[in-house]
C-alpha cells in the first residue's frame, strides 16, 4: 500500500503524516516514542476499502523532526486534536506504544474529535518508583533505542541492520519492517542518522514516566469506548508484556473499556504480525460500523 504524503498546520509550522487508502472513514494514528508513520502500513492494508489512515510522523520524528518544542504528550496531542480539527469529521484515534499515551490525552481533551480509541500496548502507566530519576529510567528501559539516536552508520543498510537484528523483530523480519527502517533514514553529509531527535525522546519519555497518574483518571472519565490492545511479550521479545497486569485489570469495572491480549507478538511484532494486524484493524473499524 502506497502512502500519500500530507502535512497539516499545527504550533511552529507543518506536521508531515502518511496517508494510506483513500477511503472516506479516517484513523488518526499516532506512533511510539522513537518511531515514525511507517509503524502502521500493516494494520492500514487490513482495513476495509472504505477507509483510510492518517498516521502522522509526531513532532522530533520522521519527516515532523525539524517542528520545534517544547515537546511533552501533551504538545503531542494538541498537534492530534489540530490534525483531527483539519480532517472535519470525527475520525477513530489509534496510538501505539507512547502514542497511546498521547492519544489518551487527545481523547480526555477533545472527545468530539473522535468516534472511538484504540490503545496498542500502551496508554497505561508504566512502573515509575517516587524518587527515581526519570533519565535514569529511561536508560535502563529504552538504553538500545536512545543509543542508536545518538550514532551516525555509514550507510542505510546498515542502519536497516540494526532493526534487522533487534531481537524482538529479527525472528519474524519482513519487507514492511525493513520499509520502516529505511523511512527512518536521515542521509547527513556526515552519514547516516535516525530522524528520531534524542532531545524529543528525553523530554517525552521524562514526562510520560512522571506523569502516570493521570491515565486511568483520564481514561475513566471519557465518554468514549475504548480498547486496548497488549502484547504477551515485551520491547526485546521477551515473556512478560509492557504494561503492567494490576493496571489493566484496574478496567475490570469500567464499561467503556476493553482489555485484549494479542497472542504471540511482542511490543513490535503487534504492529506487523498478519494475525495481530488484522485484529487490530477489526477494533478499529468495530465501534464505527
Amino acid at each position: 500500500m502506497d502512502p500519500t504524503r500530507v502535512s497539516y498546520d499545527v504550533s511552529g509550522g507543518a506536521l508531515h503524516a502518511l496517508r494510506f487508502g483513500a477511503g472516506p472513514r479516517v484513523v488518526l494514528a499516532a506512533h511510539g516514542i522513537t518511531s515514525t508513520a511507517m509503524a502502521w502500513p500493516a494494520v492500514a492494508a487490513e482495513l476495509p476499502d472504505d477507509w483510510s489512515m492518517v498516521a502522522l510522523d509526531l513532532r522530533g520524528r520522521g519527516h515532523s523532526r525539524d517542528l520545534p518544542g517544547p515537546y511533552g504528550l501533551r504538545t503531542h496531542a494538541a498537534d492530534v486534536c489540530a490534525v483531527a480539527e483539519a480532517i472535519g469529521q470525527p475520525v477513530v484515534l489509534a496510538g501505539h506504544s507512547m502514542g497511546a499515551f498521547v492519544a489518551v490525552h487527545a481523547a480526555h481533551d477533545r472527545p468530539d474529535l473522535f468516534s472511538h480509541v484504540v490503545l496498542v500496548d500502551g496508554g497505561v502507566a508504566l512502573p515509575f518508583p517516587d524518587g527515581a530519576d526519570p533519565d535514569e529510567v529511561l536508560d535502563r528501559t529504552l538504553g538500545p533505542a536512545i543509543d542508536r539516536l545518538g550514532r551516525t552508520y555509514p550507510s542505510v543498510d546498515t542502519y536497516v541492520d540494526v532493526f534487522r537484528q533487534h531481537p524482538a523483530m529479527a525472528p519474524t523480519w519482513d519487507e514492511t519492517m525493513e520499509a520502516y527502517a529505511r523511512y527512518d533514514t536521515l542521509e547527513t553529509a556526515g552519514g547516516v542518522r535516525p530522524r528520531a531527535r534524542e532531545d524529543a525522546v528525553r523530554a517525552d519519555g521524562r514526562d510520560l514516566l512522571v506523569s502516570g497518574r493521570e491515565y486511568e483518571p483520564e481514561v475513566r472519565s471519557t465518554r468514549l469506548p475504548v480498547q486496548i490492545l497488549t502484547a504477551p511479550y515485551g520491547m526485546f521479545g521477551e515473556p512478560g508484556g509492557l504494561l503492567p497486569v494490576d493496571r489493566l485489570a484496574a478496567y475490570d469495572d469500567v464499561d467503556h473499556v476493553e482489555v485484549e491480549t494479542v497472542p504471540g507478538v511482542n511490543h513490535y511484532t503487534i504492529l506487523f504480525a498478519p494475525h495481530a494486524t488484522a485484529l487490530l484493524a477489526a477494533a478499529m473499524v468495530r465501534e464505527a460500523a
